[in-house]
């Protein structure tokens, strides 16, 4: 990790990424605030992942249909596969699905996210992830990014994301690699990679990568989950395993965060993009950004405030 960064957050005392808590020791906080992340080894029950697993088999066979999700296919794979997982590569906004969504409710994950967000919290952002094995066509392979790209909503340091492994994520099967410490600097330009023909949609990445900063692959286990800041530098490698690489996840945010108006920055161009994904999906002629996200939103405790 890198040292002698500016924080672009003013410090409150010692701590400006963490709250008071009696959860996290020291170290933790300390670990959290100098590199962006913090990982809890087997923190989610086997029998809880089992019953995920199950039920995003039941979504890919269209056996459930949960309202608003948006169902990530590599179709070259469907003449082959049909409707099955071998196919779909993730499950995005499952938070109309009651099963996938005991996974944003979870008290051993709750406990956790409220070190960062404080008590009132909303679940913003939910994706089940099926990372499928590499091809010559087509690359699972996530760049170099930061979520809050994506997000129309601050402050930065009351969003978390907790993102659980299925099953063992390591080198082969493309785990996350994080870059310690880029939690400290400010939003960067993101933009589709120059790749030839083998952009996932949305799968945005920074336009300039810091080659300075040591990438650090996260090696999980089973159950094992890690928070992290959504300024955090991080992506996934390629799947190099003929298997699949199962992880479910959840951005968090404290319902005091208020919504922003992205006209004019950086995060505008994929404002323009995800209008008209919505549009195209839903057949209606206006919708905008806060829209998206006020459907997408769910309180999991406290008070619903602003989100």
């Amino acid at each position: 990790p890198t040292s002698a960064q500016v924080s672009v957050v003013p410090h409150s005392g010692r701590f400006c990424y963490t709250l008071d808590n009696d959860l996290l020791t020291t170290e933790q906080r300390q670990f959290y605030e100098d590199n962006g992340y913090l990982l809890i080894k087997k923190l989610v029950s086997d029998e809880d992942i089992e019953r995920f697993r199950k039920e995003f088999v039941r979504i890919c066979k269209r056996e459930v249909n949960p309202p608003g999700a948006m169902i990530m296919k590599d179709e070259s794979l469907r003449s082959q596969f049909g409707q099955s997982e071998k196919v779909v590569n993730k499950v995005q906004d499952f938070q109309e699905d009651e099963e996938l969504f005991r996974y944003c409710t979870l008290p051993e994950v709750l406990k956790y996210v409220e070190c960062f967000t404080g008590p009132n919290i909303m679940a913003m952002h939910t994706m089940l992830i099926n990372k499928l094995p590499d091809s010559d066509k087509q690359t699972f392979l996530h760049p170099m990014h930061q979520d809050l790209h994506y997000f129309p909503f601050r402050p930065a340091s009351r969003i978390v994301c907790a993102w659980t492994a299925m099953e063992r994520a390591d080198q082969e099967n493309g785990c996350l690699v994080v870059q310690p410490g880029t939690h400290k600097t400010t939003l960067k330009p993101h933009g589709y990679p120059k790749w030839e023909g083998k952009t996932n949609k949305l799968f945005h990445g920074l336009l300039e990568e810091d080659n300075k900063t040591p990438k650090v692959h996260l090696v999980m286990e089973k159950g094992d989950t890690v928070f992290f800041h959504p300024l955090l530098f991080h992506g996934s490698g390629i799947n190099k395993t003929s298997g699949f690489r199962k992880s479910i996840s959840c951005h968090f945010a404290s319902s005091e965060c208020y919504y922003i108006d992205v006209k004019n920055t950086s995060q505008e161009h994929l404002e323009k993009e995800l209008e008209e994904m919505v549009r195209k999906k839903y057949n209606t002629t206006s919708v905008e950004l806060k829209d998206i996200w006020n459907f997408r939103a769910r309180l999991v405790q406290g008070e619903r405030i602003n989100l």
